[in-house]
């Protein structure tokens, strides 16, 4: 151990950051600082010649105010992919998300599977309809990301909305496909699904998180849902604001409304 020569150091240092690297990765969170391209953060606690060496290579921000440097960081999309990369080449991917599943839009023929899930993750006063779940389906595929378990083809959950040019949540969304635009520069969520068998494993974080990327890169400028107080705690997480009381009566229940910035 006493003779490590410095090509083995170098392989060292390497490994460090590549291993800190894939670990930000794992530990991020979603925030929800609407001025900042890069919405996934880290918090730091790691070597200060690292992150600047990982910052240089442009796969990490870190954040400087008068006081010095913040005490967090953000993940660029190169150090995202190089982190997932990383996870597979080193044998550590996470074999629920990103080998376990595919995460993609919705098939034609996958619509009443969707239904189903529906009924199974939501309450029948919260659920949506069979046919109006087909419907969505059909008018905006665009706007699911299903994940789909590898092994069995069966989807495990999915996030869907519609899109549009309106602002604030309204119970007629979640009726009327209709008033889905594909121009529309926001996202309405209606719904969140993951299978019993399937939660607990980082799975709905991951699906929000990827739907979040997604929409952003195609401009959407916001995106708003609907949820109880008892899930308010985590949507903040995944980086929405709750913005009080919705207008919305759905199912008789009271609901917050909650917003995630995308693009100024």
């Amino acid at each position: 151990m006493g003779n490590i020569d410095k090509d083995s150091k170098k392989d060292y240092k390497k490994a460090i950051e590549e291993l800190s690297l894939m670990l930000m990765y794992l530990t991020r969170t979603q925030d929800q600082n609407e001025y900042c391209k890069y919405r996934e953060l880290s918090w730091k606690g790691y070597d200060f010649q690292m992150l600047e060496a990982l910052e240089e290579d442009q796969m990490i921000i870190q954040p400087r105010s008068r006081r010095g440097y913040d005490q967090y960081l953000y993940l660029t999309e190169q150090g995202r992919n190089r982190a997932q990369a990383l996870l597979e080449e080193y044998g550590l991917c996470d074999k629920d998300l990103n080998e376990r599943f595919e995460f993609r839009n919705i098939r034609s023929e996958e619509a009443e599977q969707a239904a189903e899930i529906e009924q199974i993750c939501f309450p029948p006063n919260e659920a949506c309809a069979k046919s109006t779940m087909i419907e969505r389906a059909a008018v905006a595929p665009d706007l699911f990301l299903v994940a789909v378990d590898r092994e069995t083809g069966k989807l495990a959950g999915f996030l869907n909305g519609i899109a549009t040019d309106e602002y604030l949540f309204r119970d007629e969304f979640f009726t009327d496909a209709g008033l889905h635009d594909l121009a529309g520069n926001n996202v309405m969520l209606l719904g969140l699904d993951v299978l019993p068998e399937y939660r607990r494993q980082g799975l709905a974080r991951e699906i929000v998180f990827r739907y979040l990327r997604r929409e952003q890169a195609r401009g959407r400028k916001k995106v708003t849902l609907t949820c109880l107080e008892s899930k308010v705690k985590m949507y903040t997480k995944m980086g929405f604001c709750d913005r009080g009381i919705s207008g919305s009566a759905w199912g008789g229940e009271q609901w917050h409304e909650m917003d995630c910035t995308l693009n100024i």
